[in-house]
Parts: C-alpha cells; sequence; structure tokens
C-alpha cells in the first residue's frame, strides 16, 4: 500500500493494476488531493472503514474481494454509505455499468479515460457530496414519486427507492419541473460542470438505472420520458 501526502481530501484508490495506481496517485497528488492506494480489494474494504475517505476510485477485477463486492458492503454499512465511489473499470458493457449503479456506486469510468475527465467528475462529486449542488430543499412530488431534498430521501408509492447521488440530483432536477424538457447538454453541465466533456451516453445508462430503480418500463414509462433529439422530462399531473 502506498500512501502520498498532499492534500486534505482523501481519495482511496484500490486498483491492483500497478501501473494505473501509480498514474493515478501522482494525478490527485498534483490535484491537491491525499491518495492512499490499495491493491487488494479487502485491504481496499478494510481502508475504506478506517480511513472514512471523501471518495473511492474502485476497480471492478481486484484480487480477495471484487469490485463489486466491495460496493456491495460499503453501501450496505451506515458507517460508508455515504463516502461517493467512482467504479474505474475496463469493462465498458452497458450491463455493467447499470449494475455497477444498481449496487451504489455513484458513477463509472471505462479504461482508457482522460485524467483530466477524471479529475473533474471527482470534484463534482465532491461539491455535490457538500450540498453545494443542491439547487432547492424542501419536498417534491410528482404522482406517486416524492423526493424530500432536505433529508436525501425517495419514495414511490411510500416505498424507499435507493439512488446513487448523481441518480438523486437528476431525478430532483426533473422534478423541479415537472413536464419541462431538459436538454442533455443542460442535464451533463448541471452533473459534471461545463468544463467535463462527458459523453452523452453516460447520461442515458443514469436514466436507465433510475428507471429500473422506480420500476418504470423503459419502453413505455410513466415519469422520466425520452424527447427524441432533444433530452428528457419528468411526467407531471399535465404531462
Amino acid at each position: 500500500m502506498i500512501q502520498q501526502k498532499a492534500g486534505e481530501e482523501k481519495i482511496l484508490v484500490i486498483e491492483d493494476d500497478l501501473y494505473i495506481s501509480e498514474l493515478l496517485s501522482a494525478t490527485l497528488a498534483r490535484e491537491r488531493f491525499t491518495p492512499i492506494v490499495a491493491h487488494d480489494g479487502g485491504i481496499g474494504l478494510s481502508e475504506a472503514r478506517r480511513l472514512l475517505p471523501s471518495l473511492i476510485l474502485l476497480d471492478i477485477m481486484l484480487p480477495t474481494i471484487d469490485g463489486w463486492e466491495v460496493c456491495r458492503r460499503l453501501k450496505a454499512e451506515e458507517k460508508t454509505r455515504a463516502i461517493p465511489i467512482i467504479m474505474v473499470t475496463a469493462r465498458s458493457e452497458e450491463e455493467d455499468r447499470v449494475a455497477g449503479l444498481g449496487i451504489g456506486a455513484d458513477d463509472y469510468m471505462t479504461k482508457p479515460f482522460s485524467m483530466r475527465e477524471l479529475v473533474a467528475r471527482i470534484r463534482a462529486l465532491l461539491r455535490r457530496k457538500a450540498g453545494h449542488a443542491t439547487n432547492a430543499a424542501g419536498l417534491l412530488r410528482v404522482g406517486a414519486l416524492e423526493i424530500d431534498s432536505d433529508r436525501h430521501i425517495t419514495t414511490m408509492n411510500g416505498t424507499p427507492v435507493h439512488l446513487t447521488m448523481l441518480e438523486f440530483a437528476i431525478l430532483q432536477r426533473l422534478a423541479q419541473e415537472p413536464g419541462r424538457v431538459f436538454t442533455r447538454d443542460e442535464l451533463l453541465t448541471f452533473l459534471w460542470g461545463a468544463d467535463c466533456y462527458v459523453q452523452e451516453h453516460n447520461l442515458d445508462v443514469h436514466i436507465y438505472s433510475i428507471r429500473k430503480k422506480l420500476g418504470d418500463d423503459p419502453d413505455h414509462p410513466r415519469y422520466i420520458h425520452t424527447v427524441r433529439g432533444i433530452g428528457f422530462k419528468l411526467k407531471g399531473n399535465n404531462g
């Protein structure tokens, strides 16, 4: 395990590839974060519980405990549940991305990736975690969907819906103006900032994951509707 001192925000990198882990560590230190590196899923899990880092970069294919299980355990424990997790993986299949979001990962990046984009995504998640990106407070209701912005809780027909940080932000933004069509660019900028290039497909995966968690039929959605060629809207009482 390698530790380099830089800034106050600790970023735990759980990655077994030595070259990638050293590259990530050097980049994070240069950006004034404090990187902590674990090359093993079991060690990474222990370090996350011990250090409670500001954010975790998590590979999937790891020795002893794979990234799926590390993420699942961290999101199941009260002490570590709120730590944002970005999955960094060579697995590009949409099913893998949706599966990662389904067990609680807040975002994902597919190898190879831009270090500049990774840093921008880290900063976006940390800003959101700190509450700086929240645009509304109070209770939002759209049909059977209820979003408690103050407590960061979503329910459907009274049943809790477990959303990641970015999923909650997307749904909250759409619910602030039901029926309004938000362009893809608007939502991408809202989530990751104007200075971060993110492929539109990433947004599609997050939308797909939200629909799945809401129990919505992707082909005939009741709530989040795709407006072809433009973006998305949350269906309100007036459509």
